[in-house]
């Protein structure tokens, strides 16, 4: 009571109404004061990176902001990304003190409790992991996470997965990542790697994975793999919109210009948009035979292709997967919109900050670290 107490008389929370009893007087409820505490989240995609702030109640301080950072080929990508967030910083007009951490969702192998990525931003220093790196460069709390796990974190407190129990998440954008609920927790294995069903081998002596095997499903079914069947089709003279693509244009076509070419009726379009979907249905009736869930969220890039994947997807789910399994399985396109990685990212900051703090005002804590 006196730390409740010291917490209303700082200002940092608030009375939110009473609990139900159990058998006593009901408990009163406090939650914490909307826009004591902010954080930085951001959204790092291959080719461009978004990034806002948010404070406590995941309310946007400032508009997102896309800048064009090529995390695969950029020199000093931490020294980029601290120049960015300096601006966003000063153009939010926030008091630093107030922002108690950093949150990064990022493509790739990413180990949050080492604070390494394996795939992306590696860290050439071997004294320092790359959260530490990032954390000396923003002299602020950094905690970095999987994309897709950072969605499967905003589709588990906000979206379609609340209140369920056995949920897969399938992020399909430039690649291809799967984020695992069992039991309602976020499973991430040893390492932090589980989901990673965009490199599991699915066409014998297949296209060469940047992972370094042959047919892995990103091959073949990820934004990368749409952009460069749109790319072959114009290139050999297909009866399509997409020929209204300019040469210039043509090695930076992106999964939403096939899409809207389908949503206009093109042909060409929706049928290499049906070969992404089959294919990645066969993927994930390898995950419904697996981990049995009763629910599959789509979200990314491709899932804004709606009935143009999920059809054929379903069709291939069916063909490849036992009945009796899939029919306890719905699937459903994500309702988050384009800011699920960043809410996920800041619901992630915030918990593990007030864990810390928990943690650190616990008698005999301070101790044992």
């Amino acid at each position: 009571m006196n730390f409740v107490s010291a917490l209303l008389e700082e200002g940092a929370i608030m009375k939110s109404g009473q609990g139900q009893s159990i058998g006593g007087r009901k408990p009163d409820l406090y939650a914490l004061m909307p826009g004591k505490y902010f954080v930085l989240a951001i959204e790092l995609e291959r080719y461009q990176t978004r990034m806002t702030i948010l404070d406590n109640s995941y309310r946007y301080s400032i508009p997102v902001k896309t800048f064009h950072l090529n995390i695969a080929t950029e020199a000093d990508p931490v020294s980029q990304l601290h120049n960015m967030a300096s601006a966003l910083i000063s153009e939010a007009g926030i008091d630093k003190e107030s922002l108690i951490g950093i949150g990064i969702s990022m493509p790739g192998l990413v180990d949050s409790k080492r604070g390494e990525n394996y795939t992306f931003i590696i860290s050439t220093n071997q004294l320092r992991s790359l959260q530490q790196e990032l954390e000396d460069t923003f002299s602020k709390p950094v905690f970095i996470q999987n994309d897709v796990k950072c969605y499967a974190i905003a589709e588990k407190r906000f979206g379609l997965a609340r209140e369920k129990r056995d949920v897969m998440v399938l992020l399909m954008d430039w690649g291809i990542g799967l984020g695992i609920i069992m039991d309602g927790e976020l499973r991430g294995g040893t390492a932090g790697f589980s989901g990673e069903i965009g490199h599991i081998p699915l066409i014998d002596d297949g296209i060469l994975c940047y992972c370094g095997k042959r047919g892995c499903l990103e091959t073949v079914a990820s934004g990368v793999a749409l952009a460069k069947m749109a790319k072959e089709g114009i290139l050999s003279g297909q009866d399509s919109l997409l020929n209204r693509i300019s040469n210039s244009e043509i090695d930076k076509i992106e999964p939403h210009v096939v899409i809207d070419a389908a949503n206009l009726g093109d042909q060409y379009a929706i049928n290499i948009l049906a070969d992404v979907g089959a294919k990645m249905g066969k993927g994930i009736a390898t995950v419904i035979q697996l981990f049995n869930p009763e629910l599959i969220i789509l979200g990314g890039k491709m899932a804004k292709a709606r009935q143009y994947i999920t059809i054929p997807m379903q069709q291939a789910i069916n063909t490849y997967c036992m009945t009796q399994i899939r029919e306890k399985a719905s699937i459903q396109v994500s309702e988050l919109g384009t800011d699920a990685s960043i809410l996920g990212v800041t619901s992630m900051v915030l918990e593990n900050y007030f864990d810390q703090q928990i943690e650190m005002a616990t008698p005999g804590k301070q101790k044992k670290k």
